[in-house]
């Protein structure tokens, strides 16, 4: 069979896994891990199918056997920057085979080679490899090169790299390995696409001598298999009692070279997504480098957004949601940058979200397709309305951005810095990273130090999330007033974009009635669609119009007091004496709102948590 055939990627992942788990190489598959990485500190995401494992390849035995395979899901954003380029992904599959304490190099390299060669059926000539040259600890890997030698492979094709290039732990190179962690040599499988995809727009390329860890556009890594059998100790390293394999091979990059496609996102994997973001920005994908750069990030972007989403992750301001939100906007801002008004109406973005569906059958089965496009679209809706507002402030500053600018559009406009940063370049501008490091610091500092949340109030922010919450305290506080008694006043709040705190002045627990009865009173006026005013009055007119306030703390002689009611009628179901920030409407509120649990601070004080379902 000749070379210029093409394979999708469901195929070569599968034809992976069989050949893994066939005679006499009886692997057994293993299920994927979640994306979602719980109670680690070190990561948020499975950035690699050997995440996981890293208990068995310390030493534990896995339930099911020393063999073992699968193809893993997986997200990165350390690399985030550079994406955009034709290889660079945040999202992509890591097709894996480990060998816990069975077997080790001779029959890994052999097999591997077999894979590619055989049932891949990659060209031996166009393939590459490299092995560890040794450091001080350890000596060259030369059992490597004699097998590699033994395959076929010539020693032109044999390059041997240092410990920055083919050395694995989680630390990085043996001197920055803690006490007790693994690591050791590995072996690389490149993919040559030819000398004249070498790009020499960058002259750092033009002249420079061409091997595989170059950079220059030419070579692709398809496959890494790293020989764990080494561990850190205080003199150095010492050799495991039982040596491990660990292989990984990016499923996309295996899929481009079995096309021969240096272009990753044109493989089936992408294209469907490019073509959908290249409509709806109205430029032609393969055209013009810029413009292709663009497309790149917001059709990565926007596949991994779906498949966050998809396991429960939400758009928010911490951990997880956070770098849901970053990946989203960043999208947006990119695809703004193809076409001035292409996100502000996205209309295709859940035909995006359907394609990505349809590209992942069986990793989405399960996940909801509509509900997952419902959050991203929701998401570009709250972005979309600010970011005119905060593009504005930017070009009002020349764009040459200090620390407090850039941390107010952070806060109160919920922009992340990187975002900034790069709108700031695309019009060559400058922001001072060091002044919003501060002003961040600063604002964690009054975190701790404040006695009701980040800011005098207990609101995180005046972003439209927070907004609506605390609007929502005024009702919940009312409600609590009108069911339990007029001896309920607050005691305090703290409002995040996720969640509203409430604590008020009772005794006793609330019962499952009460809580019940507290939820559909406020729902019911959130259903009514109630007016909110605001008027500025003296302190003793607030008490005779009978504004809810706690009189022992201190207030100036003039208030705020915000109403919540019916105009035409006349009838107010919340007077209260706040600083604000709240909605005009509550139609505003955007959802209903669910009590989540009560808790009691102390005797003679409940509180209660809140948030708003859509």
């Amino acid at each position: 069979m000749g070379y210029n055939w093409r394979m999708e990627g469901n195929g070569v992942r599968q034809k992976y896994i069989d050949f893994f788990k066939g005679a006499p190489r009886n692997h057994i598959e293993i299920p994927p891990a979640p994306l979602i990485v719980e109670g680690d500190a070190s990561t948020l995401f499975t950035s690699a199918g050997m995440q996981p494992l890293i208990p068995y390849l310390v030493g534990e035995e896995h339930p099911l056997g020393k063999r073992l395979t699968n193809s893993q899901p997986s997200i990165r954003t350390q690399d985030i920057d550079e994406v955009g380029d034709a290889s660079h992904l945040t999202f992509f599959e890591m097709l894996g085979n480990w060998s816990l304490g069975d077997y080790f190099k001779e029959e890994q390299l052999a097999w591997i080679w077999d894979f590619f060669t055989r049932e891949l059926l990659l060209p031996e000539e166009r393939l590459w490899v490299t092995v560890f040259e040794g450091c001080e600890d350890v000596g060259r890997d030369d059992e490597s090169y004699r097998i590699w030698k033994k395959l076929g492979v010539p020693e032109k094709r044999i390059k041997a790299y240092g410990v920055e290039k083919n050395w694995w732990s989680r630390s990085g190179i043996p001197s920055r390995m803690p006490m007790g962690e693994i690591g050791g040599p590995d072996s690389e499988v490149f993919f040559d696409f030819g000398l004249e995809k070498k790009r020499h727009e960058n002259s750092q390329f033009r002249d420079s001598e061409c091997h595989p860890n170059c950079d220059c556009g030419r070579f692709l890594e398809i496959g890494n298999s790293v020989f764990i059998q080494y561990k850190k100790i205080k003199d150095g390293l010492e050799e495991l009692p039982k040596r491990n394999v660990d292989f990984g091979g990016g499923l996309e990059r295996l899929t481009c070279a079995v096309s021969d496609n240096v272009d990753i996102f044109t493989i089936d994997l992408f294209a469907p997504i490019v073509e959908m973001v290249s409509e709806m920005a109205e430029k032609k994908y393969g055209e013009r480098r810029k413009d292709d750069k663009l497309i790149r990030v917001v059709a990565d972007h926007l596949k991994a957004s779906v498949f966050l989403v998809s396991q429960g992750v939400v758009p928010g301001n911490k951990m997880h949601g956070y770098v849901l939100r970053r990946l989203i906007r960043r999208a947006m801002v990119k695809l703004r940058g193809l076409k001035i008004d292409a996100f502000e109406n996205f209309g295709g973005g859940r035909e995006i979200v359907e394609s990505v569906f349809k590209i992942y059958q069986e990793h989405l089965a399960g996940a909801d397709c509509g509900k997952v496009a419902a959050v991203l679209e929701g998401e570009v809706d709250k972005f979309k309305r600010s970011v005119v507002k905060g593009e504005q402030i930017l070009k009002n500053h020349s764009y040459r951005i200090d620390g407090k600018v850039a941390f107010d559009l952070y806060q109160s406009w919920g922009f992340p810095f990187e975002i900034i940063n790069e709108l700031v370049e695309e019009n060559g501008g400058e922001v001072d990273e060091e002044g919003f490091r501060a002003e961040l610091e600063k604002h964690r500092e009054l975190s701790k130090s404040a006695s009701s949340g980040m800011f005098k109030g207990g609101l995180a922010d005046h972003s439209e999330e927070v907004v609506r919450l605390h609007t929502v305290t005024h009702l919940i506080h009312a409600a609590l007033r009108k069911i339990l008694g007029e001896h309920v006043v607050q005691k305090g709040s703290n409002i995040t974009h996720e969640r509203l705190r409430f604590d008020f002045s009772h005794r006793v627990k609330l019962s499952d009635g009460e809580l019940r009865r507290v939820e559909e009173m406020v729902n019911e006026m959130i259903g009514r669609k109630l007016t909110v005013i605001s008027e500025v009055m003296d302190l003793k007119e607030a008490r005779k119009v009978g504004a809810v306030a706690n009189f022992t703390e201190k207030y100036g002689e003039r208030v705020k007091v915000y109403s919540i009611g019916d105009l035409e009628s006349g009838e107010w179901f919340s007077k209260e004496v706040c600083g604000g920030p709240h909605v005009t409407n509550l139609s505003e509120i955007g959802g209903r709102v669910k009590i989540t649990k009560q808790e009691s601070p102390s005797s003679e004080v409940r509180r209660v948590y809140a948030v708003l379902k859509k």
